[in-house]
């Protein structure tokens, strides 16, 4: 697979963060090319009393992800953590249905339906 491209937005008014599953999993997997520049991040956000953001759909498909690239015991160890050091936020069924009308919108472009939801 190549490089990974992690998807970090935020709002600086708020201090708050969304983070995706390419950047979890950069975190968590050792191996992976931007795992420094992860880590390097993730305490930058630490030190500015940053609030992390993900969706119960992103800590689905990082913890399906890292169970198959890295490991049950490191996936289970890795979600539990981030749900004590995060905001979760539900995807609700309107948020599915917006999603979806993202994905039927956008034919020039390839969202996954976690990605479709990430934009609400």
């Amino acid at each position: 697979m190549g490089k990974t491209t992690m998807n970090i937005s935020m709002r600086k008014k708020d201090k708050i963060v969304f983070v995706d599953t390419s950047a979890h999993f950069a975190l968590a997997n050792i191996k992976d090319v931007d795992h420094k520049a992860a880590e390097r991040l993730l305490h930058k956000l630490a030190t500015k009393r940053v609030t992390m953001v993900v969706t119960n759909f992103i800590i689905a498909e990082t913890y399906t992800l890292m169970l198959r690239k890295i490991g049950r015991g490191r996936a289970v160890e890795y979600i539990e953590s981030l749900c004590e050091t995060s905001e979760v936020v539900r995807v609700s069924e309107d948020d599915e249905k917006k999603a979806w009308e993202i994905i039927l919108q956008s034919e020039d472009k390839d969202f996954s339906y976690v990605d479709a939801t990430s934009f609400l």
